[in-house]
């Protein structure tokens, strides 16, 4: 396996960086960085610099909750899962790089494993406002992320972007939200944790109006924009988890137009 750095090219930089003695004896350059999502260490060795540059800000030491370790067959998977997707939607192939994949390899080790520690991987926007977390979930294209944009503009220094993409949720006597190094195309995320205040289901509509909602009302939502883990034991400790997390939290639903006006239509019904 080429690389464009070898790990003992960058040692000096960073005492976190080491080959994986593992690895090593298989002839495979590795790249081990430890990092910090959701108050667990993860150790992550990765074939290409790529995964690490996506991880910044999320560095860390001490001792390891679990390990990640990518492998080419890891990569060659993600680009049989990538094209297969694409090609049932009808869309061209994106020819992906390696190192594009092995980034989406990493994040599904780790979403994999989360539910251990009672936590998992939701598909959502989540902004904090005074310090408490409001999470938005819809089906693709929505507008979740134009909503959360129009709170930032609403609240100003007072609203921050948690994360906007895939926020880690962690539900025990709290249910707490946390940024996490994927948070979407535009990079939108800070490396903090809040509580959450409630959980809301966008919905278009020409004049905005938010309503309170059961966990039957929204369960379907809920489990879609999950990670379902492949594990048999994890996906029932997450499935688990999310009727913890709905039992626990307030749920809402939201018909909303682009205008700044459905912030504060959303903040007004959720703040409590």
């Amino acid at each position: 396996m080429i690389m464009k750095k070898q790990c003992g090219g960058l040692r000096a930089a960073s005492a976190a960086c080491r080959l994986c003695p593992e690895l090593r004896k298989a002839g495979h350059s590795m790249i081990t960085k430890t990092y910090k999502m959701a108050e667990k260490i993860i150790e992550i060795s990765a074939l290409h610099p790529d995964v690490h540059s996506y991880c910044a800000g999320y560095e860390a030491e001490g001792k390891p909750d679990f390990s990640v370790v990518i492998t080419q067959q890891d990569i060659d998977a993600e680009r049989v899962k990538s094209d297969s997707e694409f090609a049932y939607e009808g869309l061209p192939q994106p020819h992906f790089s390696d190192a594009q994949l092995e980034e989406t390899a990493v994040y599904r080790k780790i979403a994999e494993m989360m539910p251990q520690y009672n936590t998992f991987v939701f598909h959502g926007s989540v902004v904090s406002v005074d310090g408490a977390g409001y999470l938005f979930t819809a089906k693709s294209g929505t507008g979740k992320s134009t909503h959360t944009s129009l709170w930032r503009r609403l609240f100003g220094d007072r609203a921050v972007m948690v994360n906007d993409d895939k926020p880690l949720i962690r539900v025990g006597g709290t249910v707490t939200v946390f940024g996490s190094p994927y948070n979407g195309k535009h990079r939108l995320g800070n490396n903090i944790a809040v509580p959450l205040r409630a959980l809301c289901i966008l919905t278009r509509a020409e004049e905005n109006r938010i309503e309170r909602i059961t966990k039957a009302d929204a369960y379907t939502m809920l489990l879609q924009q999950v990670y379902r883990p492949q594990n048999p034991i994890q996906l029932a400790k997450t499935l688990h988890l999310i009727d913890a997390l709905a039992a626990q939290t307030p749920l809402y639903r939201l018909g909303c137009n682009m205008d700044i006006s459905a912030a504060q239509v959303a903040y007004n019904g959720m703040k409590g």
